[in-house]
């Protein structure tokens, strides 16, 4: 990695452990309209549900869940992609939950996006310089040495041949062009970048090698992330504390080695039993969940896992489970269940953890 990238960023580095996102009952209800000339709505997607978290500077922060739970949602809330239909947003202590183009101005540098995609995220008409360069020149920003050598030098930090600037996307492999994007945002010197499932589209043999460079990232240049995933092994090598997910809710949260050692929610006991384990004489049995996601449209009451959970009392038909710090838990583990598991080990840790 350049010596001078590196002190470049250091400069810019928040303390560690402050507040750097702050979410507080943050909804994204998409409407679902009807009729063909006169159209009226009749509904609406619950996408995000009232969802609280925070990212702390040069923190990495996981959110899991299945498919369709409102991960994607939430991390393009996070960069303003997409308007809250409520809730906060606060980026360093400052609400930009309705800020407009230009007081997001500045703060557009310093939150950055990873797509999931490598092929259709980047311009294939654009030369990977223009690719990177782009954000620099947008944004009126001249390095010293110029954009090129600006550029030059971040293609080298993700591993990337420097002599490659006036290639083109299609001249690359899927895991060079999620490279390309990673370079791509890192030219603005964020402090936060929202990484939506970056691995999931390359090859196993691959992802390995992004995710590495993405933490060697997060810890040499200071950057906190919210690393969004499906893939709960992925998740467990790169954050320090994560989030679980689901239907637009987060149902259990905490740090790396609670969560996976001793979860207490139904949801988190089924996921983690579905992680493979290469160990043979593990025989741990899967836990199978009946049914499918229920629709976003038209989500449960009370606990939206309830039609799924082998614990589901009437309680669960009633009352939402507030998301807490349940007796026995390790502090900041909070957890949203009437009903909780034991908080026994739901997989073994693998040999390699840290």
């Amino acid at each position: 990695m350049s010596n001078e990238l590196t002190l470049e960023k250091a400069g810019a580095k928040t303390p560690a452990g402050e507040t750097l996102l702050e979410l507080s009952g943050l909804q994204k209800h998409f409407p679902v309209m009807d009729g063909f000339l006169f159209k009226r709505q009749v509904g609406a997607v619950h996408a995000v549900d009232g969802v609280d978290l925070t990212v702390s500077a040069q923190e990495a922060v996981g959110l899991v869940g299945e498919s369709g739970c409102g991960k994607s949602t939430l991390g393009r809330l996070v960069t303003r992609l997409y308007e809250p239909t409520a809730g906060t947003i606060k980026y360093q202590g400052k609400d930009i939950s309705h800020a407009n183009r230009k007081e997001l101005a500045p703060i557009r540098s310093e939150i950055q996006m990873i797509f999931q995609d490598p092929y259709s995220s980047l311009n294939p008409r654009q030369t990977v310089g223009a690719i990177i360069g782009a954000p620099m020149e947008i944004n009126g920003i001249n390095p010293p040495q110029g954009v090129q050598r600006r550029v030059q030098e971040l293609l080298e930090t993700v591993g990337l041949n420097p002599e490659h600037y006036n290639r083109f996307p299609h001249e690359f492999s899927g895991g060079q062009r999620q490279r390309i994007g990673v370079a791509r945002a890192l030219s603005l010197n964020p402090k936060l970048i929202v990484a939506d499932e970056p691995v999931s589209a390359l090859d196993v043999s691959i992802q390995a090698q992004v995710v590495n460079l993405l933490q060697e990232l997060q810890k040499d240049l200071g950057i906190a992330f919210l690393f969004i995933a499906h893939d709960l092994a992925v998740v467990r090598h790169f954050s320090q504390r994560v989030a679980v997910m689901y239907l637009g809710k987060i149902v259990e949260i905490a740090d790396r080695k609670s969560l996976y050692e001793s979860p207490r929610h139904p949801y988190t006991h089924a996921l983690l039993s579905a992680v493979p384990e290469a160990d043979p004489d593990d025989h741990r049995e899967q836990i199978r969940l009946n049914g499918d996601v229920p629709s976003p449209i038209n989500p449960p009451s009370g606990c939206r896992f309830r039609t799924r959970c082998w614990k589901a009392q009437d309680k669960c038909v009633t009352e939402e489970p507030p998301l807490v710090q349940l007796s026995g838990n390790a502090e900041g583990h909070l957890t949203a269940c009437h009903f909780p598991e034991e908080g026994a080990a739901a997989v073994p840790a693998p040999r390699d953890a840290k």
